[in-house]
């Protein structure tokens, strides 16, 4: 791996956005989905877990890619998000199979950074963006404007520049930090003013006499599940705090400088949100419409990124996380029968047509087994901080029944359905979500103690 290699490649990249452009970017994103609604070969008969990751592994880096995807009729876009929700654990040491692995990994994540800070430098900070020919690109909301672009980014980087702090052999780990080293002082500065823009158009959310900060007071921000189209969401805010928290950790915003335009600094702004969205006592999914019953109130989004809103540190945020968690748990709508497998929600409030044809319906009956590798995650980040095991062998369960499903339906599924099955839309024919599978191996081995899966290279 050439570690300059991106920042040396001399191709000008050109990005695009406004009516123009999404116009011809869902013209692309429809021939994408019907691509593989009609092209989309059978899946290979394996079952076996690690004959099943070597496959994801060699499926989801392989060197023809230029850019990490999932997998999914989509994939052919590009989501930043996606490097935050979903590809938090791509370079653990502990996931990669032997050194071409690590080299694979570690190029297309560096070339999938540079390419997303490009666009920011170009001031095309949305959900989405197109390929649309040889260097040009279309950037385009899908549903809203986007609360965690950014944040997917600077996770991206994070993960860059964090590489060779793990224990690893492989020399693609060291090449791949300094490169990410080298794009956050490339681009520094481009994500400075994205962070700052985004945190003057927070806006002023009056409740009980006090006064928020809310990104999507009057208008709906995209986050993941985003397909619910509401405004005043948890998850989008606890992205928009995240983002801050990170660009203040790697050098590229000042606290002071956000506190400035904030009117408070970060512990208050968070504390602010835990108050808002907590009031009841757990955490409501969102303020928009009327209040409801409580198990309808929430939804597994809630639990966040890979040490992103939830830190766990203080007594009152683990006593909102746990009645938020509770809630879920106990509550049989949340669950496919007989499994672990959490739903996104109770209640399906918004399934449009769209959905029915082409797209999966994010925001309700269907489990992500990313979301629930991630529940997990959170429930041992409770019990490490509370000192107790009060969630372990539930987090184990969620785990357990992911890999079961992995190996019943031939791969890391994307989404499945509430019975179990794989997730089927007219257009969306189930799609192995390769490059998530990585993240579900690490939070194995800290659920179990032990990894899933060994190499020996």
């Amino acid at each position: 791996m050439n570690s300059d290699t991106s920042l040396s490649s001399g191709r000008a990249n050109r990005f695009y956005q406004g009516v123009a452009a999404t116009f011809v970017a869902n013209a692309l994103q429809a021939v994408n989905f019907l691509g593989d609604r009609f092209l989309r070969k059978s899946h290979h008969s394996l079952s076996a877990i690690e004959d099943l990751y070597r496959y994801s592994m060699d499926s989801a880096f392989s060197v023809t890619e230029s850019f990490l995807v999932t997998g999914a009729p989509h994939a052919s876009a590009y989501y930043p998000r996606d490097f935050a929700w979903f590809y938090p654990d791509v370079l653990d040491p502990e996931t990669i199979m032997d050194a071409q692995d690590a080299v694979r990994r570690a190029r297309l994540l560096e070339k999938s950074v540079h390419l997303l800070l490009e666009a920011v430098r170009a001031n095309v900070v949305t959900t989405t963006i197109v390929p649309a020919g040889r260097a040009r690109y279309l950037g385009v909301n899908y549903f809203s404007r986007p609360s965690d672009t950014l944040l997917g980014i600077l996770a991206g980087l994070r993960q860059m520049i964090s590489a060779e702090e793990r224990a690893s052999s492989y020399l693609a780990m060291s090449q791949c930090a300094h490169a990410g080293r080298l794009l956050l002082a490339e681009y520094g500065g481009d994500l400075k003013r994205a962070i700052l823009q985004l945190a003057s158009e927070l806006e002023p959310f009056d409740d009980d006499g006090v006064r928020y900060l809310l990104c999507d007071a009057r208008a709906p921000r995209s986050a993941a599940t985003d397909t619910r189209a509401e405004r005043r969401r948890f998850v989008t805010n606890a992205c928009v705090y995240t983002t801050f928290v990170w660009g203040v950790q790697l050098g590229v915003v000042d606290e002071n400088e956000l506190k400035r335009l904030l009117g408070r600094d970060l512990a208050q702004y968070k504390t602010d949100l835990l108050r808002l969205f907590g009031k009841g006592g757990y955490i409501r999914h969102s303020l928009d419409g009327p209040v409801s019953s409580p198990v309808s109130s929430v939804a597994l989004d809630f639990v966040g990124v890979h040490r992103g809103f939830w830190d766990m540190s203080k007594a009152g945020e683990r006593a909102l996380f746990a009645a938020t968690t509770d809630l879920i748990i106990a509550e049989p709508r949340f669950r496919i029968p007989s499994t672990f497998h959490f739903l996104v929600s109770a209640d399906n409030p918004r399934n449009k047509m769209i959905h029915k044809i082409a797209a999966p319906a994010y925001q309700g009956r269907s489990s992500w087994p990313t979301f629930n590798v991630e529940f997990a995650d959170r429930m041992l980040d409770y019990d490490e901080f509370s000192g107790g095991d009060t969630y372990r062998a539930c987090a184990q369960g969620i785990l357990k029944d992911i890999r079961t499903a992995t190996e019943v339906h031939g791969g890391y599924q994307e989404l499945i359905s509430e019975h179990g099955l794989k997730y089927r839309t007219w257009a969306y024919k189930g799609a192995v979500a390769h490059s998530w599978f990585p993240r579900f191996l690490s939070v194995w081995r800290r659920a179990y103690g032990t990894p899933l899966l060994q190499w020996n290279d």
